[in-house]
């Protein structure tokens, strides 16, 4: 069975996506990630940007595996499905901005709201931008988009934006689902990604 790899958001807990993993089959292999130095998580001072966490995702990446991604971590992941496409099985986007202009597909201004709920996170999450805009139309790995429909920071305008770029990507719109619609809607989202990793 292929390893499923669990990237957070911004917040950086690795625990974001646990009430997700705690309800797939039994005999799934996965690894719940965690980004040092943001949110509340602990700093490493190896790890400066962006680019530092691909690379410690890629680090992660011994065999093939399945992404399964929110919101910044989307951003990661599909960088990660175009670098190492041999390495990425299956990806699952949700919420995120997959590395395409938000601003222009409607999405609110995060970064100070972030601030002022995490002031010991990592300066550069919210001054440097993960990636300038992807090709994600050169994704080749099956895709999920998750979204909801009533999510200021990534509108439902992006999921659609990416459904129409990446080849065969499927769109599911979880109703009322904000930003943190993985962990409040995990029980209507676990079963969708269970059948797209399957």
């Amino acid at each position: 069975m292929t390893k499923i790899l669990f990237l957070p958001g911004a917040g950086g807990a690795p625990e974001f996506w646990q009430p997700v993993a705690t309800l797939l089959p039994p005999a799934t292999r996965y690894d719940l990630l965690g980004w040092p130095g943001l949110g509340a998580q602990p700093h490493d001072p190896a790890v400066r940007g962006f680019d530092d966490l691909v690379r410690l995702v890629r680090e992660r990446m011994t065999e093939p595996v399945d992404l399964v991604a929110q919101s910044m971590g989307g951003v990661i992941a599909a960088r990660l499905a175009l670098e190492v496409p041999d390495k990425v099985r299956r990806l699952v986007l949700t919420v995120t901005s997959g590395g395409v202009d938000m601003a222009g597909l409607g999405a609110s201004d995060w970064r100070d709201d972030y601030r002022r709920a995490n002031p010991r996170a990592a300066a550069w999450v919210t001054e440097e931008r993960p990636s300038p805009d992807l090709p994600v139309e050169r994704i080749v790995a099956p895709t999920l988009l998750l979204w909801g429909d009533d999510d200021p920071i990534s509108p439902l305008a992006v999921g659609h934006h990416l459904q129409s770029r990446i080849a065969g990507a499927r769109l599911h719109v979880v109703a009322g689902g904000r930003h943190d619609l993985a962990r409040t809607h995990a029980a209507e989202v676990a079963p969708l990604i269970a059948r797209h990793l399957a």
